[in-house]
């Protein structure tokens, strides 16, 4: 799970499986700002909101260099996503069940990249775990846990 590589796949199957999600009550926010809303509130509680904030910077400054589209995207004083609704558009269900991808390049690479931090300052396990309670439905990892069941 440590390569960029993986990080980008893991922000994929995240996208995915929030854009799948049945949770649709209300406005259709962009499937980079429901699963970074997710990571808020879950990262909040274990964190802080200094700590989430502190990282989701990181996370949009080294994102950044790789997608200058999310120049005008901030992270407020409270954690919160500003901006991104300017380069990411609503989602649309009818895209996602044709199979379109439901986040812009620069949303899977911020996703990516925070997730990338979590690894490297939580560990691989603690990281997964964060995301299993976050996303319980969700798989995470390829390998087999020692009852049989993906992990």
């Amino acid at each position: 799970m440590a390569n960029p590589p993986k990080m980008r796949d893991l922000a994929n199957r995240l996208l995915a499986y929030e854009a799948f999600s049945d949770e649709t009550s209300g406005p259709a926010d962009s499937a980079t700002l429901r699963v970074y809303e997710k990571l808020r509130q879950g990262l909040g509680e274990f964190a802080g909101v200094a700590g989430f904030h502190a990282l989701a910077s990181r996370a949009l400054a080294l994102a950044r260099t790789e997608a200058p589209s999310l120049g005008g995207v901030r992270v407020s004083a409270d954690g919160a996503l500003q901006g991104l609704g300017e380069i990411e558009h609503p989602l649309d269900i009818d895209k996602v069940q044709a199979g379109e991808f439901p986040a812009g390049e620069g949303g899977i690479i911020l996703i990516a990249r925070m997730l990338g931090l979590l690894l490297l300052f939580l560990g691989e396990a603690l990281t997964l775990s964060l995301l299993r309670v976050t996303w319980p439905g969700a798989t995470f990892d390829d390998r087999s846990s020692e009852n049989g069941r993906k992990a």
